[in-house]
């Protein structure tokens, strides 16, 4: 059986077979640092297959015992599932930056009767949980999401025509217009903004979906007009990460907060909302689809949670690791002037990506 994924969808497979060999879930601070003393037992593991019947895989002291169906299969010494997350983890780091193979793990796959490198996900969550809460005593059943530093830094927030935000611009011409949209220089986002600066001004006006709209203001009230300051600072070039992109709102202060501090709490809820269950596109219920939180593969191979009870570290590790970046133009049409009922309008595109 020859298999091939790349380095995101291997770890997801890493991740479950760490996690069931080391049967604890480790909480991560803010800097994605293991903390020690806080940590959830791990029960179960489901997995979800390529057929309706999903696999269960039961931790226990020593082995792992598997049920397909309810029926069970077998059992696995946790022995061999840290030579294979070894395996796994050797072979993720060695890869290549396309899909590739790891020698061995579709022999092991077999045995633990998994029929697909990565989850079958319609949603946000990449690997379900039941946890034992120390604080409750509860056996919740959580969902995942699972973001991995051994590859290339992931989005957060895919671009699409749905992430687009509309701007009036005011004080310009026909011939205006024409000029700005003959800019094709190698940074000719960034251009076509100075220019339109240099002889008008930029006025936020809608979010082109309506959806995405409606999800923003599920959040805060004002969440699309601080996004849309937060976009327009990135296109003029004065920051790219989130951090220093919302520290410029806080000084301008558009809103008329009466403290620093709103803007970056702001964000961050929007950050955690994106990250946990909210899509663009989508009628959001403001409901969690990953319900548990983050699990993050570090590049030495740690795996750690970023639980719900540990919000404000991820929330923070959301704001402190995300950047803005620039999408195809063509793609997503956005950064042309376009003219609508005698007045001129401008699409300006989002996209979250970690650094």
């Amino acid at each position: 059986m020859r298999l091939t994924g790349n380095r995101g969808e291997w770890s997801e497979l890493y991740a479950l077979i760490e996690l069931m060999y080391t049967g604890r879930l480790y909480a991560a601070d803010e800097n994605v640092e293991r903390i020690n003393d806080v940590y959830f037992p791990i029960l179960r593991v489901v997995r979800n297959q390529a057929t309706p019947e999903q696999v269960d895989f039961v931790i226990n002291e020593d082995n792992v015992d598997i049920f397909l169906g309810g029926a069970k299969l077998s059992s696995i010494d946790k022995c061999y599932l840290s030579k294979l997350a070894r395996l796994l983890l050797a072979g993720i780091v060695a890869g290549s930056d396309r899909a590739f193979e790891i020698n061995g793990a579709p022999e092991a796959m077999q045995e633990l009767h998994i029929d697909r490198i990565s989850a079958a996900s319609t949603d946000k969550t990449d690997i379900t949980m039941q946890i034992h809460d120390i604080y409750t005593g509860y056996n919740p059943i959580c969902g995942f999401s699972i973001k991995s530093e051994l590859g290339g830094a992931p989005t957060l927030l895919n671009a699409s025509g749905a992430t687009n935000f509309i701007y009036e611009i005011r004080g310009i011409t026909d011939e205006d217009m024409k000029r700005v949209n003959s800019i094709e220089s190698k940074t000719k986002i960034l251009d076509r903004i100075a220019d339109i600066l240099a002889h008008g001004e930029m006025k936020y006006s809608r979010v082109a979906n309506d959806n995405f709209s409606s999800n923003l203001m599920l959040i805060d009230s004002y969440m699309d007009n601080i996004i849309a300051d937060i976009l327009l600072a990135f296109y003029q070039n004065k920051a790219t990460d989130c951090k220093s992109l919302v520290e410029l709102v806080e000084e301008k202060n558009p809103l008329g907060y009466p403290r620093r501090g709103f803007y970056e709490y702001k964000l961050k809820k929007f950050l955690c909302s994106v990250a946990l269950g909210m899509m663009p596109s989508k009628v959001w219920d403001g409901h969690d689809e990953a319900n548990g939180g983050y699990v993050i593969v570090k590049e030495d191979g740690d795996v750690l949670a970023y639980h719900l009870y540990n919000r404000g570290a991820f929330e923070m590790y959301l704001l402190n690791n995300t950047k803005l970046e620039r999408g195809s133009t063509s793609r997503h049409r956005f950064a042309s002037i376009y003219k609508e009922n005698g007045r001129y309008y401008i699409n300006l595109n989002l996209q979250i990506r970690f650094v």
